[in-house]
């Protein structure tokens, strides 16, 4: 009875339009009143206590990170590069979008973050060279994917910390699926330029392709220092988010001298503010999932799905099928948190690797920012392009083909997954 008010008291106040948070922190606090067993104190300190991690210094950073790349204007020098190097295929500028995403994602962690940055700037190039709008719209917020695939990725730091799982593994399994993402993307847009008759935007010079690579060359830097440095050890993830702050800012202000200290300061401001509502999520999550392990509930899930079926495949598909209606209504950072506490023990149970199963649920609830009602990134790029909600959400319908075979190819095939973490964290 005791977990139902639990349970009951965070969707209704969600359902009423109460922030995550405090529905998080709100329903947990109900329920300490009515059970009566638990202390007001004991859920301040289990709030407290969900912050109080190392990890997750790294998500401030890498946030700071990525909004001091877009300010420097190192988002237009990324793009310029991506035009020299697939500009001159069939559909070269949706070519460019993908590829600038794959690169893009090293610095912005973030599928919004991309579309916010480059996205911009990909939608109204292709708009300005004649593509449908509502195509310009689909691929750029698919490609926007790439960002909370491809290291670093914030949603996987959430995960991360939530499931106590390594970060480092998460990010390396992260690179296969991200770049096989991509793959299937650019050969859909082959497909429809064929079909609809687009051609290239650019010829093939290889003077201008080392022109802007040496042009974009310190920035295009920025994940391989990170990913490098993490394999090689020579820092944790919350070591490598600090050090990409220190190499946005080494760029910005010394190297490109783009950034002053007004931008450098409102940039500070906007990544206080993300990263206090994000930390307030996890604040409200922590008591929240302590008290739906102290009331055994995710105990009684288990139970519940093993009942239905204890075909592994079967328990796969009703997850994934699952975590892509939770993502159509809910964020993906606070159902991460919400959900990995009680998903997480029937995985395990039924021998699904903590670091695959982040994946597969990482890849499925950021689907959900293509989708209807929640759609932010398609919010944001149907304002860009000047078009209606609607028509972006029929404009990346197209591209969700390639995004959900690979999510089943990354859930039935551990190994795409899995083999980079096992590789290089033996």
């Amino acid at each position: 009875m005791t977990a139902a008010i639990l349970l009951l008291g965070f969707f209704g106040l969600l359902a009423l339009g109460v922030p995550v948070a405090i529905s998080l922190a709100g329903a947990s606090i109900l329920f300490a009143l009515v059970d009566g067993s638990i202390p007001l104190l004991a859920i301040v300190h289990r709030m407290v206590g969900g912050v109080d991690s190392f990890p997750l210094l790294c998500v401030p950073f890498f946030i700071f990170a990525g909004m001091l790349m877009n300010s420097s204007g190192i988002t237009e020098r990324i793009y310029d590069f991506a035009v020299a190097a697939v500009g001159w295929m069939r559909g070269g500028l949706a070519q460019v979008n993908v590829v600038g995403s794959v690169v893009f994602a090293g610095m912005s962690g973030t599928a919004v973050g991309d579309a916010a940055g480059l996205g911009t700037i990909e939608v109204r190039a292709m708009k300005s060279h004649g593509y449908d709008a509502k195509f310009a719209v689909g691929i750029t917020a698919a490609s926007s994917m790439l960002g909370p695939l491809l290291p670093p990725s914030l949603p996987l730091v959430i995960y991360g910390v939530s499931a106590n799982a390594s970060i480092g593994q998460l990010f390396a399994a992260g690179i296969i699926p991200g770049l096989l993402v991509a793959a299937c993307l650019m050969g859909m847009v082959y497909y429809y330029s064929r079909v609809r008759g687009y051609g290239a935007d650019a010829k093939f010079r290889l003077y201008e392709l080392g022109r802007t690579l040496a042009r974009g060359a310190l920035p295009l830097l920025t994940p391989v220092i990170i990913i490098g440095g993490m394999r090689a050890g020579a820092f944790t993830p919350t070591e490598g988010a600090i050090c990409a702050v220190a190499y946005a800012l080494l760029l910005g202000v010394l190297v490109y001298r783009t950034l002053g200290l007004r931008a450098i300061i409102k940039v500070s401001f906007e990544t206080v503010e993300v990263t206090a509502t994000i930390l307030l999520i996890v604040a409200g999550s922590e008591i929240f999932g302590w008290l739906l392990t102290t009331t055994k509930v995710s105990e009684q899930v288990v139970g519940w799905v093993l009942a239905i079926t204890s075909e592994k495949w079967l328990i796969l598909l009703i997850a994934n099928v699952f975590l892509l209606l939770v993502g159509l209504a809910i964020e993906p950072l606070p159902a991460i948190l919400i959900l990995t506490p009680i998903m997480l023990p029937i995985m395990e149970t039924i021998g699904v690797d903590p670091v695959h199963f982040g994946l597969i649920m990482v890849l499925n609830l950021c689907i959900g920012l293509l989708t209807p009602p929640v759609g932010i990134v398609l919010f944001i790029l149907a304002r860009v392009a000047g078009i209606s909600f609607e028509d972006a959400a029929r404009g990346v319908l197209p591209f969700m083909v390639p995004l959900v075979g690979v999510l089943l190819l990354c859930t039935y095939v551990p190994g795409l997954v899995m083999w980079l973490p096992t590789m290089w964290y033996r």
